[in-house]
């Protein structure tokens, strides 16, 4: 039986922190599905498309090194009605400190109230990543910023490029 993981995320633009979750969960699924969560009213970086193509160049070493088989999807609903959608049995979220762990807790047992059969996993981040919010990211980007401890070189480049095309 192979155990579908969600992990659902904005990925706007994938993150270091996003790569340590998502290698990390081959050693709990068989199949990683990454939510990219569409919001028409949120002012994104990176478009839905661009979101999607970097997601799986970037990905496509972790699969191909863990066995694990990772596909990229977008949805524009409740992550839980997502994860029952693509089949997954664990939604995965990661945990930077105590203000996520109390929002993701809160989040988790909600999504247990509407879905029981659908369980929420944590991991938490790395002490190399802690700090790493794609938010930030994303600021830090916007004003000029450094980016390149922070996200993998194929993010650098599309960001970049992104903002060369905006100016």
């Amino acid at each position: 039986m192979t155990r579908t993981g969600f992990y659902p995320g904005s990925f706007d633009p994938v993150t270091n922190g996003h790569v340590d979750i998502i290698t990390r969960c081959a050693n709990l699924v068989d199949e990683l599905v990454l939510g990219v969560g569409v919001h028409p009213g949120k002012k994104s970086l990176l478009d839905e498309g661009q979101k999607i193509s970097l997601l799986q160049t970037v990905c496509g070493p972790i699969s191909a090194a863990t066995g694990m088989n990772i596909r990229v999807e977008t949805f524009d609903d409740l992550s839980v009605s997502a994860a029952q959608r693509v089949g997954a049995s664990v939604i995965i979220r990661g945990l930077r400190d105590a203000t996520d762990f109390d929002y993701e807790v809160q989040m988790g047992q909600m999504n247990a109230a509407m879905m029981p059969n659908i369980e929420t996993v944590f991991l938490t981040a790395s002490p190399a990543t802690r700090m790493i919010a794609s938010s930030l990211v994303k600021q830090i980007a916007r004003m000029g910023g450094d980016i390149s401890s922070f996200v993998p070189p194929e993010a650098l480049q599309m960001v970049s490029a992104s903002l060369n095309t905006k100016s």
